[in-house]
């Protein structure tokens, strides 16, 4: 028996372990795409589709990748990091404080280890002494957001332009297009033709007002599917999350694995977090991470613990996200249609698949979305504002079904337990 076998094994066969393949990815999202570019016909909301709302939406779905790749290297090696969000704390203050005595990039690094300061505490605490992994994360949440109150108070108040809930202003990373193409897109993009603009819209948001952060944020996605599933080193880290004691007697370090991994894990957090106070906004806020990490490991779960999948859902949170930056009330009354519609084929697929009960619940909803849309001209704020955090509950519910977390993932763990 080898570590890959250890790492590639399922626990049983059955829905939960199959994964959707990429043509029928690519087919779903082909799928979506049009239909967008229908309902913006229809509606006139050329705005959910256009260049900037795409860049907008990428910049909000960076720290929510971030995190979410955070939450899948330590989940990976067993480890549920719930404190994803404390570490994204961490790294929005250490970075702003760095940031703004000795420049944005010091900042980004010190943002780096602060989220691993915090992800040191968790692996201590579950690794070490088998804490329960949800306590600890919870616990380190809090710890972190008392932390950065009470350190504000002493650093960022007498500062000029600060306060003891805002850092003073950082100097900026700067930010780039892609010469000719990007002009080009957004010329293309304002014409509002049938699917070649909203093409046109989502590639040019890829390749404008880029900064460099972002490129290293979107580089990291294949980075990390390399490491993990391309490496030595990957399988026996992913072998710790599968099967510890199987990995021990084939004389993987455990515990090693497991440090690594959740030091990892909060480093990645805290450059989400490091995005936010630099590129985001360029000044630490309390407050500011505004539940990016939960946020980031529901990219995670949705994503089934793959990096391609995760990618796929911090883009969705990010553009759920982005519509309140950009006054989607419009936007969102327009999506409400696009929503009703995907449920009409949700309800087809379920009367396929003979689940007659959830088709009728299903087409009850997209009823109501029908009532909705056509008794109104437009949505309230608060939609706006709350459909990032219902978007990654329908997401979940919807997604639930075909799920298989790693098979030891939140399992306490203790050297020698095979024997």
């Amino acid at each position: 028996m080898s570590t890959a076998t250890i790492a590639k094994a399922p626990a049983k066969p059955g829905k939960g372990g199959r994964r959707l393949s990429l043509p029928v990815v690519l087919l779903i999202i082909s799928g979506v795409l049009i239909l967008t570019s229908v309902v913006r016909l229809i509606t006139g909301a050329d705005g959910i589709t256009s260049t900037g709302q795409m860049s907008t939406a990428l910049r909000s779905a960076v720290p929510i990748g971030l995190a979410g790749l955070g939450g899948l290297w330590a989940e990976r090696a067993g480890v549920v990091n719930i404190g994803l969000e404390g570490m994204m704390i961490l790294g929005t203050w250490f970075g702003a404080w760095a940031g703004y005595q000795w420049g944005p990039w010091t900042g980004v690094i010190v943002g780096i280890i602060g989220g691993a300061l915090g992800a040191v505490l968790h692996a201590i605490a579950t690794v070490t002494f088998n804490v329960n992994h949800i306590v600890s994360g919870v616990a380190l949440n809090i710890l972190a957001l008392g932390t950065t109150r009470y350190l504000s108070k002493y650093t960022f108040e007498e500062a000029a332009q600060g306060s003891s809930k805002q850092s003073p202003p950082i100097e900026s990373l700067g930010t780039f297009d892609v010469p000719g193409l990007s002009s080009w897109l957004e010329t293309l993009n304002q014409k509002h033709w049938f699917l070649v603009s909203d093409i046109a819209g989502l590639v040019g948001g890829l390749i404008t007002d880029l900064s460099p952060l972002t490129v290293v944020a979107v580089a990291l996605v294949p980075a990390t599917w390399y490491v993990l599933w391309r490496t030595s080193f990957g399988l026996r880290l992913r072998s710790c999350g599968e099967n510890p004691i199987a990995a021990e007697s084939l004389g993987v370090n455990v515990y090693k694995y497991k440090y690594i991994a959740v030091i990892i894990s909060g480093g990645f957090a805290g450059l989400g977090g490091a995005f936010l106070s630099i590129v985001s906004s360029n000044v630490y806020l309390d407050g500011q991470t505004a539940g990016r990490g939960y946020i980031g490991l529901a990219a995670m779960i949705f994503g089934n613990w793959m990096p391609g999948g995760l990618a796929l859902g911090a883009g969705l949170f990010g553009y759920t996200d982005s519509l309140k930056l950009r006054g989607g009330t419009t936007n969102v009354h327009a999506l409400i249609l696009l929503l009703a519609i995907l449920l009409v084929f949700g309800v087809a697929y379920l009367i396929w698949k003979k689940k007659y009960v959830p088709a009728a619940i299903t087409a009850a909803i997209s009823a109501l979305m029908f009532l909705w849309y056509t008794t109104t001209n437009e949505v309230p704020n608060q939609v706006v504002t709350a459909s990032p955090y219902v978007i990654t509950l329908l997401v979940l519910s919807l997604s639930a079904q075909r799920l298989r977390m790693p098979k030891a993932d939140g399992l306490p763990y203790r050297k020698g337990q095979g024997k």
